[in-house]
């Protein structure tokens, strides 16, 4: 029989959330409200109290507590968006019972197989029932999974008052997947001690450190010259980007980077002859390590704008977030509790 949790999980999936990147508005596309206001209504419908969105499409919601004890107020977070990455419209789910082993064919008809050679975590995965997609669409488990956990729980709290519990509070977000879900996040009015997110990982595994990380955009100006006549004047702003990337260390790129090793990742380039974009992300769980790998970028920077002349690569480096290490460690109790 299905649990209630992947009942939830095969409806949450249904609902296309992807974000979108460089939108101005909160969140970044008006389809992930639809969701919120399922989620809502579903937060009320169990009875759950101080139910509420906000105008930026976050829903909040309280579960009271059950003892009179002094407890600290616990949270749990989760975001609705799905990534930009691949489409989330029209998922078709498909649960493989008491997966045997092997590859899993998505789709027979395109033949998208699903190989254990390129998916190893597989074989941990024997004998369990799997929600697989038809290999067209994400799937959304990032972070769908961690709404239909965080709603089957706080059904499960609201239906058994007898069993002693101090406040929770259950918080979820738009836009996580483009790096901005905690941007207008209510923490004050949030009002828990302590939170976790439910956001991925393995059975039984509790991660309380994370990269550092940073986004870096490489704007390239160059110079167009018809090719008949380019010889020492042309600068190519798509051959002046792959320089650019040369110079990046081959050891610091993801490709070659595991466990806690940083990396510096090109994540998308597009342009012309005359002007070139290319969009990084940067990570380390080593702070020192990550400031050193925006210093090897800004010298990059520097040194193709003294060879090329002064304005031909801009680049410019925002900071996301940092390894929540530092926060946690003083509170120990969260990890070792668990």
């Amino acid at each position: 029989m299905i649990s209630r949790a992947a009942e939830r999980f095969l409806h949450y999936v249904s609902f296309d959330t992807q974000s979108k990147d460089d939108e101005e508005q909160v969140p970044s596309t008006e389809k992930q409200r639809v969701l919120a206001e399922v989620l809502k209504r579903e937060l009320e419908e169990m009875g759950a109290s101080d139910v509420r969105m906000s105008e930026n499409g976050y829903v909040y919601a309280v579960i009271p507590a059950t003892t009179d004890k002094p407890v600290k107020a616990l949270g749990f977070i989760s975001h609705m968006d799905t990534a930009p990455a691949m489409s989330g419209t029209d998922v078709r789910p498909r649960i493989v019972e008491n997966y045997g082993g092997g590859d899993i064919v998505l789709n027979e008809e395109k033949q998208i197989v699903m190989r254990v050679k390129d998916f190893p975590g597989m074989a941990d995965c024997v004998g369990k029932d799997l929600i697989v997609t038809d290999g067209t669409t994400l799937l959304g488990g990032d972070d769908k999974a961690g709404l239909a956990e965080i709603l089957t729980a706080a059904e499960y709290f609201l239906t058994h008052p007898e069993i002693p519990h101090g406040t929770i509070r259950v918080g979820f977000t738009p836009d996580e997947e483009i790096g901005q879900g905690a941007d207008r996040f209510d923490v004050e009015r949030f009002g828990a001690d302590f939170a976790y997110t439910m956001d991925g990982g393995e059975c039984g595994e509790l991660e309380y450190e994370n990269f550092n990380a940073a986004e870096a955009m490489v704007e390239i100006t160059g110079l167009s010259i018809h090719p008949g006549s380019a010889k020492n004047k042309m600068r190519n702003a798509l051959s002046l980007a792959m320089e650019f990337e040369g110079l990046m260390p081959p050891a610091q790129k993801p490709e070659h980077t595991e466990h806690r090793e940083g990396f510096i990742h090109l994540d998308t380039m597009k342009g012309s002859v005359e002007h070139a974009t290319m969009e990084y992300i940067i990570r380390d769980h080593d702070k020192n390590l990550f400031q050193k790998k925006k210093e090897i970028m800004t010298q990059a920077a520097s040194y193709m704008n003294q060879k090329y002349g002064e304005g031909t690569v801009d680049l410019q480096i925002e900071d996301s977030y940092f390894n929540m290490k530092e926060k946690i460690e003083p509170h120990m109790h969260l990890v070792d509790s668990v």
